[in-house]
């Protein structure tokens, strides 16, 4: 059941006493529930024990408000987020699911692209975050080769090497790789990207249309959200014919894909372990 200090806490929020606590599925790293309340409304709660806990559901309450603001593409609305007694926890809107037809797919990749419109003076963000149980910098560059090689790739490579998952020879391997960016990724603006767009971080609504959850964001190059959404067998294709007819992709991006899926792989052997080590290699060794 909801530890008592968490539950006075809730309860003060919502201004309403829980009627129902029902465990839910939330991911790899947090409980979750779905409460019901006296009044009969309904709110999802993500909560944990843990130091960096707090400042996880902090972030994560900035990154949703962040692709809210863009006004084109819903994320649930945070009703609160704080600690309690030894728990962190962040409550949120609940999301009536609905069922994903072709027109959702359709607002979803048209709303992701528009999404990606919103833009920026520098890559990065004002704030960091986490990317999974990660912590993730958004230290602003002025160029995204800058900002891939010193705040994304090369962190998550040092991390790698202390770790001893990753080698010397890697290491040199993506340094070359990092040389290379300004000559493969398409020079473009800025964009407000989701950051970790898999298929456990969006919901679908009664109305059938998308929802964001879970967000890294920062601004970013909108190829990575697109690579990352094909990373672990992709979306339905009308997202990605939906996405191109909205904005399309500057020419030969099948070819760039894995540069930006490094990143996500980088993290994954981070927080996974050596699973993933030889997909990282067989990119750096295309590169080399």
């Amino acid at each position: 059941m909801i530890p008592p200090a968490l539950q006075a806490q809730l309860e003060t929020a919502v201004g309403a006493a829980i009627g129902s606590f029902a465990p839910s599925s939330g991911g790899d790293i947090h409980r979750a529930a779905l409460l019901s309340f006296a009044d009969g409304r309904q709110f999802f709660l993500k909560y944990n024990t843990g130091p960096a806990c707090a400042e996880m559901f902090r972030t994560e309450a900035l990154g949703l408000a962040l692709l809210g603001a863009s006004g084109v593409i819903a994320v649930p609305k945070v009703k609160a987020h704080g600690q309690a007694g030894n728990h962190a926890f962040l409550l949120l809107e609940y999301i009536t699911p609905g069922h994903r037809n072709r027109l959702f797919w359709q607002e979803f990749g048209a709303g992701l692209a528009a999404l990606h419109g919103a833009t920026s003076a520098q890559f990065g963000f004002a704030h960091d975050n986490f990317i999974g149980s990660l912590p993730q910098s958004n230290q602003r560059r002025d160029t995204w080769p800058e900002f891939y090689t010193e705040v994304r790739l090369l962190p998550q490579m040092q991390l790698a090497r202390k770790n001893e998952l990753l080698d010397a020879a890697d290491a040199k391997r993506l340094e070359n790789l990092c040389k290379k960016l300004a000559s493969i990724c398409p020079d473009e603006l800025p964009a407000l990207t989701h950051g970790d767009l898999w298929s456990g971080n969006f919901l679908c609504n009664a109305a059938n249309l998308p929802v964001l959850i879970d967000p890294a964001a920062s601004f970013a190059h909108r190829e990575t959200d697109l690579a990352m959404s094909r990373l672990f067998g992709g979306f339905d294709p009308v997202f990605y014919q939906s996405y191109e007819q909205t904005w399309p992709l500057a020419p030969g991006f099948e070819d760039r894909l894995e540069i930006y899926q490094l990143y996500y792989l980088l993290v994954h052997v981070n927080l996974f372990g050596g699973g993933y080590v030889d997909s990282v290699r067989r990119i750096l060794r295309k590169y080399d």
